[in-house]
C-alpha cells in the first residue's frame, strides 16, 4: 500500500518548531517534503539548536522535527535562484512557512508572486501575530502567546507566580492547524484547479484554545482561575492526589466514576456523605474532599492505586520525562523510532501519533543541502546546468 500523502510535494520555508512540526506529519505520511535552505548555515536555526549536536549544521534538537524530509539549499534573492524557485513551484502542490508576517510579502513566497509558476499552489503562512494589522512585522514565540492569550493565569498552584506549560505547545498546535488547513486548501486546489494562500497564526491559535472558558466570560464574565491540584475549575474530583510515594491524577468526570472511585478504594459511604453526594456539594467542598482523599491515598503507592483503578476509573500517574519515556506501555506502543543517521546509528526519535496498518517511512532529517542536486536533476536540470547554478551561487 502506498502511504496517504504520496504524490504531494511541499515545499518548506520553515525554522524551529511550528513549521517544520506541521509540515513533519506531511513528511511521516509520504508527502515529498522539500526544505529550502540558506546556503550558508542553514535556514532552519533549529540546527544549532543545542545542546546536543550531530555535526554541522545538525542537531538532536532538530532531527526531532524534520525526519523524513529533503534538504535543497537555494539563495531566494539571487536571479537564478529566483528561476530555480519557479521551477520548484511548479512541481509543487503547497508551500509553507513561519516567518513574520511581513517576510513572505518580502521574499516573494505568497501566492500573488507564485501563481504565475503554478495556479494550484496553496501558500500557508504561520506568523506570530498575522499578516495583516499593526504587528505583522513583530517578532514572536510561543511563550509569549501562552502569557498574553491567558494560559499562564490558569496554570499552577493558586497561590504561586504564573507558570507556564513545560513545552511548546502552542507552537504544535499552531503546526497542525496550518498543516490541517494546508491539507484542506489542496484538496480543494486539485478540485478547482484554484490555489491560495492560507494564514495561521500562533495568538489566533492561543486565544482559540481558550474554547468553554472563553465562552464563560464571553457570555457570563466569568474569569476562569486556577484551582489548587492543578484541578479541573468546576468538577471534584478532578485533580492531583497525594499517594504513599507521590502524586497521582484522579478524574471522576462524571456520577460513575465517582461511585467507582469510592467503591475501589473501599469507602462506599462517601457517595452518600452529604458533603460529596453531588456535583455541586463536591464542587463546595473540595478541599475536605481533597484532605479526604489524600489520607485515604496516602496508604499506598501510586503503582498499587493504578493497579486498583485500571480499566475501571480514568487515572494517572504523574511521570517526569525519563518515566514517561520508559514507559514499557509506550514501547508497546511503537512510540520509539530508530533512524540510521550517519553521524548516530540508531538515532532514536518519539514516532509519529499517526498509527497505519504499515511502517512510517524513518529516514533522519536531512544533512543541509543534502538532496539539492537530486532536486535539481528532478527540474531538469544537467549536470553543467547544476555546476553553473552553484559557480554562479544561486544554490
Amino acid at each position: 500500500m502506498s502511504l496517504p500523502l504520496e504524490g504531494i510535494r511541499l515545499l518548506a520555508l520553515e525554522r524551529f518548531g511550528a513549521g517544520p512540526y506541521g509540515s513533519g506529519s506531511f513528511a511521516d505520511l509520504g508527502a515529498d517534503v522539500i526544505k529550502i535552505e540558506h546556503l550558508e548555515g542553514g535556514f532552519d536555526t533549529a540546527r544549532e539548536g543545542g545542546p546536543y549536536f550531530l555535526g554541522d549544521h545538525d542537531s538532536q534538537y532538530f532531527q526531532s522535527f524534520n525526519r523524513n524530509k529533503r534538504s535543497f539549499s537555494l539563495d531566494l534573492k539571487h536571479d537564478r535562484g529566483r528561476e530555480v524557485l519557479g521551477r520548484l513551484v511548479a512541481s509543487a502542490d503547497g508551500l509553507i512557512d513561519n516567518l513574520r508576517g511581513d517576510q513572505p510579502g518580502k521574499l516573494g513566497i505568497t501566492y500573488e508572486h507564485l501563481k504565475e509558476h503554478n495556479p494550484r499552489l496553496v501558500c500557508a503562512h504561520i506568523s506570530a501575530y498575522g499578516r495583516e494589522g499593526e504587528r505583522r512585522d513583530w517578532p514572536g514565540y510561543d511563550y509569549l502567546m501562552q502569557a498574553e492569550a491567558g494560559f499562564l493565569s490558569v496554570t499552577g498552584e493558586p497561590d504561586s507566580p504564573p507558570a507556564r506549560f513545560g513545552l511548546s505547545m502552542v507552537d504544535f498546535m499552531t503546526g497542525m492547524t496550518a498543516a490541517f488547513a494546508l491539507l484542506a486548501g489542496i484538496m480543494a486546489a486539485r478540485q478547482s484547479g484554484q490555489g491560495r494562500d492560507m494564514d495561521v497564526s500562533l495568538y489566533d491559535v492561543a486565544m482559540h484554545q481558550l474554547t468553554y472558558p472563553g465562552v464563560w466570560y464571553l457570555n457570563e464574565g466569568l474569569v476562569t482561575e486556577r484551582v489548587a491540584r492543578s484541578g479541573h475549575p468546576y468538577v471534584a474530583p478532578s485533580q492531583l492526589c497525594r499517594t504513599g510515594d507521590g502524586w497521582i491524577f484522579v478524574m471522576a468526570q462524571t456520577q460513575k466514576f465517582w461511585e467507582i472511585l469510592c467503591q475501589r478504594i473501599e469507602r462506599p459511604e462517601l457517595v452518600e456523605d452529604a458533603r460529596f453526594r453531588t456535583y455541586a456539594d463536591r464542587h463546595e467542598n473540595r478541599e475536605e474532599l481533597t484532605e479526604v482523599l489524600d489520607e485515604i491515598l496516602s496508604a499506598k503507592a501510586t503503582a498499587d492505586w493504578i493497579d486498583v483503578f485500571a480499566g475501571a476509573l480514568p487515572c494517572a500517574p504523574v511521570n517526569d520525562i525519563a518515566q514517561a519515556l520508559d514507559n514499557p506501555f509506550f514501547r508497546q506502543r511503537g512510540g520509539v523510532q530508530s533512524v540510521d543517521h550517519p553521524d548516530h546509528p540508531d538515532l532514536k526519535l518519539i514516532a509519529s501519533p499517526i498509527r497505519l496498518d504499515e511502517e512510517l517511512p524513518a529516514r533522519p532529517g536531512p544533512k543541509l543541502g543534502a538532496d539539492s542536486d537530486d532536486i535539481l536533476r528532478e527540474l531538469g536540470y544537467s549536470d553543467d546546468e547544476i555546476t553553473a547554478l552553484r559557480d554562479c551561487g544561486a544554490v
